[in-house]
């Protein structure tokens, strides 16, 4: 074990305790992570969500061996107090890691950095680390297990008995992912293995875990039943670090040959595919909840055998059973399961509109002339404001080299590029500032606006916001640097943020994200300063519906909005200059339906293009104010 680590303190909602879990169920699912990772790393605070909470009822059958300590809202650090929980920081400093794919990630990075023998724990980031770091306001999956499900059964354990009834749609949509063929790397090999062994008929074929294996289990944790089937001894071998089992030693001249396309597809292990991830780690608590209330009441789990063999399952992971022991979690023996029937499935398993994703016109033909001309037939055309300040500039020559773009490690030219794109940036947040404000880069990256503005205006406090932990990190490195004392950084999903502020800003937010940092500053009545990127990423999304304003609504469908979306991307140096204009007009009549949008919040907002325009070919800028 390393020894001399910052102490990191890591913050927990707390609003009552029923059964066996602590609710909100983000609680619950963090402390079950520490259980099964047997971490104690961090110094755990639970936070009060109401004003009449004992210690004797939060700290009573808590995750066993773990130490908890009780906290008022009011004395949380202030980079917290911003922050959605769980947060997680270090003692006495400004880095703030917030919401619960963020927090339980770094529980899982921390806990394999001090013990670098727990190759389990970091497996359970999954291939390439990334399992739950996409953010829930892009990836369905995530928003799922992060977002849905918990708040899903949250409401179901608390909804009047004729009320929940019904399963949960959320629940319906994740039994359903489960019967989803998987993708997995490199799944040739294992779907020729089933192949051969589906030709075989060969069900003995199938290899069970050998008795160096069950050796290999914790103390007390030996698999109840064998694998059934190749991916359960493909799951299973790499839970149990042995090599993947070989179906056969060599697979039969036909098998090789067949093409990829005729290979049989592969079913669900974990929630994630064919191997255990912090998704199962995250879901088994909800499931487990919302399982042992369904049976309180006596329904019926035929709907859910998917759901019901994944719960049994996970069971016989190892540590599991002991973690759920740690944090008093009793968990059910389930029954083997037959499906019901496919229409009685079909009229339970309705997963309403909202919750699908939303593929309807993704494939788009022909180009943006008709729908440009339907909204210059309605007097709707593409109009920027003058610049207010176009020959504004920073003395970079006078600056501290960690405060310029070029510390970011890129060349010469792009760093030229970055400074003019500050300069617009700068001028117009600087415009509108005054003593004391609180400004926050949204989507800051590396922190190339944020550390700017910090070093230019030392009586702000500004506040950096970014999902991408190593991003942040170099930012927070440049900030030490200077010696700043006025910045915050805040590694969360921006919904994770919810703090009162004066001036929003982002530079080349991409897509859904700009129309997120308009939501925030709308949200707080702050002004914004907001160059949008990636309008080529734009579509609906469970919270974002487009168009986004009553004008262009009423001329508009979604697919032809989406056509403008698409050529506003269209604006590289390498394209033609009748196609790069076209690109720019396209870009904005994007911006003027967002404009108009902030303008029936009784915002004033002016779309701008940065000077020079060369400086990017994503050169608007959008200066709002209420």
């Amino acid at each position: 074990m390393k020894d001399n680590v910052a102490e990191e303190h890591l913050y927990l909602a707390f609003s009552h305790q029923y059964r066996d879990s602590i609710f909100p169920l983000h609680t619950s699912i963090s402390l079950f992570l520490l259980s099964y990772c047997d971490c104690k790393l961090f110094k755990v605070f639970l936070v009060p969500t109401g004003e009449d909470v004992g210690d004797q009822c939060v700290t009573k059958n808590l995750a066993g061996d773990l130490e908890v300590h009780l906290i008022s809202r009011c004395q949380l650090p202030v980079v917290v107090q911003s922050c959605s929980l769980p947060a997680v920081v270090v003692k006495d400093d400004k880095f703030c890691r917030a919401g619960l794919s963020v927090v339980l990630r770094h529980i899982i990075q921390k806990t394999f950095e001090a013990d670098p023998s727990k190759k389990d724990v970091l497996e359970l980031l999954g291939f390439k680390k990334t399992c739950l770091k996409a953010c829930a306001e892009v990836s369905q999956w995530t928003r799922l297990c992060e977002i849905s499900i918990p708040l899903a059964v949250e409401r179901f354990l608390t909804a009047s008995p004729e009320h929940c009834q019904a399963i949960p749609p959320d629940i319906l949509l994740l039994e359903r992912k489960l019967g989803e063929p998987v993708r997995v790397h490199n799944d040739d090999k294992i779907r020729r293995q089933k192949l051969q062994q589906q030709k075989a008929g060969a069900k003995a074929a199938v290899p069970v875990l050998g008795e160096e294996a069950s050796e290999e289990l914790k103390t007390g944790e030996v698999l109840e039943h064998p694998p059934s089937s190749l991916e359960l001894s493909v799951a299973f071998s790499k839970l149990l670090a042995q090599e993947a089992p070989e179906a056969i030693n060599r697979e039969a001249p036909h098998i090789r040959r067949t093409k990829t396309s005729d290979l049989p597809l592969l079913d669900h292990v974990f929630a994630e595919g064919l191997y255990f991830t912090v998704a199962d780690l995250v879901l088994l608590p909800c499931i487990h909840q919302f399982l042992v209330s369904s049976k309180k009441q006596g329904k019926n789990l035929v709907n859910l055998p998917l759901i019901s063999s994944w719960y049994r399952r996970v069971q016989e992971v190892p540590g599991v059973k002991k973690a759920a022991g740690k944090c008093n979690m009793e968990l059910l023996q389930l029954p083997e399961l037959v499906s019901a029937p496919e229409e009685q499935l079909q009229d339970h398993a309705s997963v309403p509109d909202e919750l699908e994703e939303d593929n309807e016109d993704s494939h788009f033909i022909g180009g943006p002339r008709p729908t440009m001309t339907k909204l210059m037939e309605n007097g709707i055309e593409a109009k920027f404001s003058p610049h207010p300040c176009p020959s504004w500039t920073l003395d970079w020559t006078s600056l501290p080299s960690a405060v310029s773009p070029g510390e970011g490690k890129m060349s010469r030219d792009r760093a030229l590029r970055k400074q003019q794109q500050l300069n617009n940036l700068v001028a117009a947040v600087t415009k509108l500032a005054k003593p004391g404000d609180l400004i926050v880069d949204f989507c800051s990256g590396g922190g190339h606006v944020g550390i700017v503005l910090a070093y230019m205006m030392p009586s702000c406090q500004v506040v950096l916001i970014e999902n991408k932990e190593l991003s942040l990190i170099r930012a927070k490195d440049r900030s030490d640097e200077l010696g700043l004392n006025n910045i915050w950084f805040i590694q969360a999903n921006l919904d994770y943020f919810n703090g009162t502020f004066n001036i929003g800003v982002a530079l080349h937010a991409c897509g859904v994200a700009t129309d997120m940092v308009i939501e925030h500053c709308l949200r707080a009545r702050a002004a914004f300063v907001i160059s949008p990127c990636c309008y080529g990423f734009i579509q609906n999304t469970v919270k974002f519906k487009y168009p986004r304003s009553h004008q262009f609504k009423e001329i508009l469908s979604y697919k032809e909005h989406m056509i403008l979306c698409r050529f506003a991307d269209q604006t590289a140096v390498q394209l033609p200059p009748e196609r790069r204009l076209i690109g720019k007009q396209c870009m904005g009549l994007v911006d003027l339906d967002r404009a108009w949008a902030a303008e029936e919040h009784k915002y004033s907002v002016q779309v701008i293009s940065m000077e020079p325009e060369s400086c990017s070919p994503k050169n608007n800028m959008f200066v709002g104010i209420p």
